[in-house]
Parts: C-alpha cells; sequence; structure tokens
C-alpha cells in the first residue's frame, strides 16, 4: 500500500514543547489483565531530543506462568526457558527509563504492567511522565482506517518486519513518534503527556460474588423473604457482620452497602440510631428489620428468578461496521425510550416520494453539511452551543479541538482573535461567519490527507493519491439524546466511550461509570469505577486515561454479568468550576480504543452544572444500544454516585 506520509528518518520536529528525552516501550505479556498475568519480553529505546538513539535494550522474560496466547505472541514454554526473571533485569530497565518521557502504543497498558513487575520486584517504576501514540494521534486525527500500530505504521512510512515482537515495535513506534510529532507541531495539538504514576491506577480487587436473582422488590409485611431481594445492614449486630453477610449471599439474597428507592429491607437493631442508612430507609419507606426477625426469615427464603445472560450473536465471518450501505436495522422504541433512533451520517436514499420517518436525518438540501467537521470559534457559552447544534442538524460533526479532520471553522464574535487562528489561515482552512449557518455554500468536502501533505511538505497529488484507501468509515453523528444500534458483527469486542474537551481546560475532568441494573442501581460499590476504582472486579468495565484533556470507559459488554443492564458513564468536577468553564465535551464509541468510531456527540449541554451524564450503554432484547445524554446537575459526584445507589458517607 502507497503511504500517505513518509517522514525521512533524521527529520524531527525542532519546537521545544515537542523535544523530549524519549524511552520508547513495548512489552508482550501472558493475558491483558495487569496484576494478575505477566510481561513475556520487554524491549526499551531510548532517544534524544534531535531524534538520535542513545540506548537500546530487549530480553525475553521468565514469568512463572503459562505464556498466554501463543497464538499472538509466539512465546512458547520453550523460548522462555532460561529468560532472566524481571527482578534480575530491573536495574538496568530502570537506568534507561528514569528521567525519560515514557512512550507506548496504548501506553497505560504497557505502563500497567510495568509498574506491576517493578512492585513485585520491590522497587518502583522510575518514570514521571508518559505519551501515549494512540492518544497523540487521536487528536492529530490523520486520515487513516484506525489507529493500530501497523495502519500508523504504514501511514507515516514505517516498515512493519516482525507484528507483535517487541523489538521490531519499538522500532516501529520510533518511527511512528517522529511523524506525529511533525503533524502535532505543525497543527499546534499539545502533547498529551500523563504525569505519573496517573489517578488512574488498576488496583487488584477480590471480585464480589455477583447475586444470581433478580430482585422481586419490597419485602411485605409478614411475607417471606425471596431470593434476589436486595437488603442492607446497619448498626452493631449480635452475629458477626461477615457471617450474617455469608448467610445471605448463600441463601441467594443481595446484600448491598447503601439504601435506596429499590431496597427490599433494611436489617437494624435500633430504629433510633442516626445511621445514613436508616434515614434513607425511613425517607424511602423500606421496611426495617430486627436481626432476629431477619435471622428467622432466612430459614425459609423461597426461590427467586434466576437471571440469564441474552445470548449474543455469533459474529458473521466478514464484520462490518454500519456505513452508508449497510445502515443497522430498524427497530420500533419501547414507550419508556423516548429518543429517536440516530441513523448512520450517510444514511441511504429513499425511494422518490417517501416521508423520511420522525426524528430522522437526510442527506441533501436540508444537510448539505454531510460528511464536513466544523470548529466554531468565539461567542457567548449559549451561541457557541447553539451554533453546534445547528451544525450537527446540517449533518456536520461539530468538532471541540483544531485536528487535521478540521474540514471548517465558524467564527462567531471575537472567534478571529482565537489563539489558533495563525494555524487556521496557515491549513489554508475555510473561514466563515454566522450566517453561513443560516444558508451554507459548500463546495467538495476538503480531503484530510491534503492538509497533513501540506504540513510534511509532501505533493498534494501524491497525498491525494495514497489517501484514497485509507478513508475511515462514515461515523453516525448524534445529537444530545440521539441513539444509535451497536452492530452485532463486532459487540463481542472491547467496547469504548472516549471523551474529549478543550486542550486549554483549566480544571480536572473526571469520567466515571456506574454498571447498573434493571432498577438503575449499581448491584455493589464497586461497580463503581472511577479515579480510586479504576476497573469493576471482572473486569469488565474499566477507566484509561492517556491524555489531559481525555478519558476513556471501555467495556466488555459480553462478558458482563447477567444482572447489568446498563453502563451510565458520566463526567465530574471537583471545586469551584462548573462545566460551563469546560466548554464542549466530544464523546465517541467504537469497538476498541484504535478501532474507527461508530458514533460521536458533541455535548453543550451543561452551564453551571458540576456533573454530567454523557452517554449510556445499554441492553436492550439481545442486542446492545448506545445513547448521548448531555444531562448535567449542580451537585457534585458524591450525590451523583449515590443517586446510583452507591454508599458514600458525607
Amino acid at each position: 500500500m502507497t503511504t500517505n506520509v513518509s517522514v525521512h528518518e533524521g527529520i524531527w520536529s525542532t519546537d521545544p514543547d515537542y523535544t523530549h528525552e524519549w524511552a520508547l516501550l513495548d512489552v508482550e505479556t501472558s493475558g491483558l489483565r495487569p496484576g494478575q498475568d505477566r510481561v513475556l519480553s520487554v524491549a526499551v529505546a531510548t532517544i534524544d531530543p534531535k531524534g538520535r538513539r542513545t540506548g537500546t535494550y530487549e530480553t525475553l522474560l521468565d514469568p512463572g506462568c503459562d505464556p498466554g496466547p501463543v497464538h499472538i505472541h509466539g512465546l512458547t514454554h520453550e523460548r522462555l526457558a532460561g529468560a532472566p526473571k524481571f527482578e534480575e533485569v530491573a536495574t538496568r530497565l530502570s537506568g534507561l527509563l528514569e528521567g525519560r518521557v515514557l512512550v507506548a502504543h496504548n501506553a497505560q497498558f504497557d505502563y500497567d504492567f510495568l509498574a506491576h513487575e517493578f512492585a513485585r520486584a520491590r522497587s518502583w517504576l522510575p518514570v514521571s511522565r508518559r505519551l501515549c501514540t494512540v492518544a497523540l494521534n487521536r487528536q492529530i486525527a490523520p486520515p487513516t482506517a484506525d489507529l493500530r500500530l501497523d495502519t500508523l505504521a504504514a501511514y507515516y512510512g514505517v516498515r512493519q518486519m516482525r507484528p507483535h515482537d517487541a523489538g521490531d515495535d519499538v522500532r516501529v513506534l520510533a518511527g511512528i513518534l517522529r511523524g506525529s510529532l511533525v503533524s502535532a507541531a505543525s497543527l499546534g495539538v499539545p502533547l498529551p503527556l500523563v504525569a505519573c504514576p496517573p489517578r488512574q491506577e488498576y488496583r487488584p480487587r477480590v471480585p464480589k460474588t455477583p447475586c444470581a436473582y433478580g430482585n422481586p422488590g419490597r419485602l411485605a409485611d409478614g411475607a417471606p423473604l425471596v431470593q434476589g431481594m436486595k437488603i442492607a445492614i446497619t448498626g452493631e449486630t449480635d452475629i458477626s457482620r461477615e457471617e450474617l453477610i455469608a448467610r445471605s449471599v448463600a441463601a441467594g439474597l443481595n446484600v448491598m452497602t447503601s439504601v435506596s428507592r429499590h431496597t427490599s429491607a433494611l436489617v437494624t437493631n435500633d430504629r433510633d440510631t442516626a445511621s445514613a442508612k436508616l434515614r434513607r430507609a425511613v425517607a424511602e419507606g423500606v421496611p426495617l428489620l430486627d436481626e432476629r426477625t431477619y435471622v428467622h426469615l432466612l430459614d425459609d427464603v423461597r426461590p427467586g428468578k434466576a437471571l440469564t445472560a441474552p445470548s449474543m450473536p455469533a459474529p458473521p465471518e466478514a464484520p462490518a461496521l454500519p456505513g452508508p450501505s449497510s445502515p443497522p436495522p430498524p427497530e420500533p422504541l419501547p414507550a419508556a425510550d423516548p429518543s429517536p433512533a440516530a441513523t448512520p451520517s450517510v444514511p441511504p436514499a429513499r425511494s422518490a416520494g417517501e416521508a423520511a420517518p420522525p426524528g430522522a436525518f437526510t442527506q441533501g438540501e436540508d444537510r448539505p453539511l454531510v460528511g464536513r467537521r466544523v470548529l466554531v470559534l468565539g461567542g457567548r457559552h449559549d451561541e457557541a452551543a447553539a451554533a453546534r447544534v445547528r451544525v450537527v442538524e446540517l449533518g456536520a460533526s461539530a468538532a471541540v479541538n483544531l485536528s487535521a479532520r478540521v474540514t471548517d471553522v465558524l467564527c462567531l464574535r471575537d472567534g478571529r482573535h482565537d489563539r489558533r487562528m495563525e494555524r487556521i489561515r496557515a491549513l489554508g482552512l475555510p473561514l466563515h461567519n454566522a450566517d453561513w449557518l443560516a444558508a451554507p455554500d459548500v463546495g467538495p468536502v476538503p480531503d484530510p490527507g491534503l492538509i497533513l501533505s501540506r504540513l510534511l511538505g509532501q505533493e498534494p497529488e501524491l497525498a491525494e493519491e495514497a489517501n484514497a484507501p485509507e478513508r475511515p468509515a462514515p461515523t453516525a453523528v448524534l445529537p444530545r439524546g440521539g441513539v444509535v444500534d451497536l452492530p452485532a458483527a463486532v459487540l463481542r469486542a472491547r467496547w469504548s466511550l472516549t471523551a474529549s474537551w478543550a486542550q486549554s481546560t483549566p480544571c480536572e475532568v473526571d469520567v466515571v461509570a456506574f454498571a447498573v441494573d434493571g432498577d438503575e442501581q449499581v448491584p455493589g460499590d464497586d461497580q463503581f469505577v472511577f479515579y480510586g476504582a479504576a476497573e469493576n472486579p471482572d473486569g469488565t468495565v474499566r477507566l484509561a486515561a492517556e491524555a489531559p484533556s481525555e478519558q476513556a470507559v471501555t467495556m466488555d459488554l459480553a462478558g458482563l454479568q447477567p444482572g447489568i443492564r446498563k453502563i451510565v458513564i458520566a463526567a465530574a468536577i471537583d471545586g469551584e468550576a462548573t462545566f460551563g468553564d469546560v466548554g464542549p465535551i466530544e464523546i465517541v464509541t467504537a469497538p476498541g480504543t484504535e478501532a474507527p468510531p461508530v458514533a460521536q456527540a458533541t455535548l453543550d449541554a451543561a452551564t453551571t452544572e458540576r456533573t454530567l451524564l454523557l452517554a449510556e450503554v445499554y441492553r436492550r432484547a439481545d442486542a446492545w444500544r448506545f445513547r448521548a445524554v448531555g444531562q448535567g446537575y449542580d451537585h457534585g459526584l458524591a450525590a451523583l454516585a449515590r443517586s446510583y445507589g452507591v454508599d458514600i458517607e458525607d
């Protein structure tokens, strides 16, 4: 395949904001969970700010366990026999990493595995900053089909010879980093350097045994307990709390750490206590039981309705994401799901005279901006938000930051004084005023490959020819409240929801996730995923942070507990700042952090709010759906967590 960009090995960015001492890293592992699986091989290359290689090291490692997916990495027991243990090479690795920015493709994966290996060796990983080449290229937005290592290698003109070989992957990574730094400097994209250790860290925990039964509701007066009932306990108990919980779980009850309107009963020996659980139970009308009565009821718990996981459709031989020729099949929405299902941004043509379905977007005179990406500059918060809504109505996507895929720039009041305007003019992007949205005058959609070719000094004709096979598939552009079906062909992938905001945002934004049941409550506090607990016990929901202005939640939808019906993803701000200070947040969902997106939305719903519901991924029959929410609240994260049943004390 002809590549779009080819950067000579000696050409590295000379901009001081893009020059560092680098340590490029790749590890091959026995599995995907740090702290549980082990590193089988590691390779490091150190590079100075001028792009000169100053050191290399590569070794196989004896993990002391099964090597895992040999068909991927090729590292058999025989190949690993006689290799050193990690503690034998830790000092040498430490010397190569110390004082340098660690660079990796999906850097959190490599960082977390290495951090656990150093901890096992009774040492520490001497890295204070890291850079992920996936996150960097997501901000650059080159015109590639995806952000896989091999795809970016081809784009940046680097030959990949031995995939999944740590040493060769580091060599390829050097070429990708070189081209990425030149592109980022030309666009003015700040390097997404993450301070280490980051707030989001994987912490191994003992999984809670999930309840196998659905919640039958409240305990009626004089009625028996039923398997699946949600039971909470507060205050002192005669039987040890651990034994009482164990007996309850063995009987098929769901012991919760908090009280909500869905709690079946609260066990307490002191109804005069001032505990938060008792106050909430009284407010919600939850039945109260003393310990003696509860223990008696435990002797005769009636059978409940077992939870069963919906069957997942078998993937076809050639999975295909939805595009203009393969939209998701229409499906009527239930009464409880009022939002219309959004169609892909380039929908199939209707027959002559056929009316558009309610809420559907159409292509043509009323959608003249299909295929474009518009960056809005200037204006008051409400003006800019209204402009972005109109941009989406006209068929385009609304950009949050400047990237190679921006095709048009809309300048509201004072927009031409934006700090990015010099670069925008240098790129030759069309500039429009607010009147443009009333009657857009558009020509052909600019090719993002041409923009990067100008930055890198390549002939436009060559770039245009090379870019043709690289164009990504169309993405569904959703309005606030818009819904799209996740394609069955890739439901077994590990889905990601990536949220990003302006790179100059002055406050810290935290993305969180709640894995909830049919009652919109977490089955246990450990199903609340946030910076302090970045993974739920079975690893099906994880939080990743690869950039200061970007965080992602990854979800193994096929592996979720049967009782989990929805993943709610939100963002929160601590302190005095509000989402009015942050501005728009773009959310993108894809079957993997490196995969092309299936749907995206830009949310402008918040002004004074400190928490913002971003999206929901929820079961519908045997399928899954993605909804862009955009609902803000003035209260903080603790109050939001309590509303989903997380036990957080003031």
